[in-house]
């Protein structure tokens, strides 16, 4: 009898230190995940105005493709640093840019000259002049830039690639 509350005990102590060490395990384990969750509400996403070029290297009504580094680029990124964007001239003293990233998934888009489109090759979106979506599957318009004038040069305001409610 006496060697049965023994055993009891035993087995109890090693289940309590059983659900301890997986709890801890977990708690360890879970700390990236939380992080990587809560990071993007904490961190302040900067937003930086980046040169893309003299005013007058740009035509009025011409669209054209310019890159620039990314607002928060890392050491170690190289060429991924960089992003690009879609620069319209519309007025002697008025830009349009447009990210080059497909809002759907997130594919670089072209700008077709004659048809007056942007165009996503891998699934089917197509957006007008204005970036509003034509057709295919982008569930909304492409992202703007802010853009200005300074000094004689061309600027956008730069931010993280801006990816936004990516469906599949």
């Amino acid at each position: 009898m006496n060697e049965n509350k023994i055993n009891e005990k035993r087995r109890s102590f090693l289940v309590k230190l059983s659900v301890g060490l997986a709890a801890i395990s977990a708690a360890i384990a879970g700390v990236p995940v939380l992080s990587a969750v809560f990071a993007p509400l904490i961190k302040k996403t900067p937003k930086l105005w980046r040169q893309v070029g003299l005013v007058d290297t740009f035509n009025v009504g011409d669209t054209k493709l310019v890159t620039f580094e990314n607002a928060d680029p890392e050491n170690w990124a190289g060429v991924t640093a960089h992003s690009a964007a879609w620069l319209r001239r519309d007025a002697e003293n008025k830009f349009t840019a447009f990210s080059a990233n497909c809002t759907h998934l997130g594919c670089p888009v072209r700008w077709e000259s004659d048809a007056e489109l942007f165009m996503c090759p891998c699934h089917g979106g197509v957006y007008y002049k204005d970036g509003t979506v034509a057709a295919g599957p982008p569930p909304k318009a492409l992202v703007q830039y802010a853009v200005r004038i300074n000094k004689n040069q061309v600027e956008i305001q730069t931010a993280p690639i801006p990816i936004t409610n990516i469906t599949a």
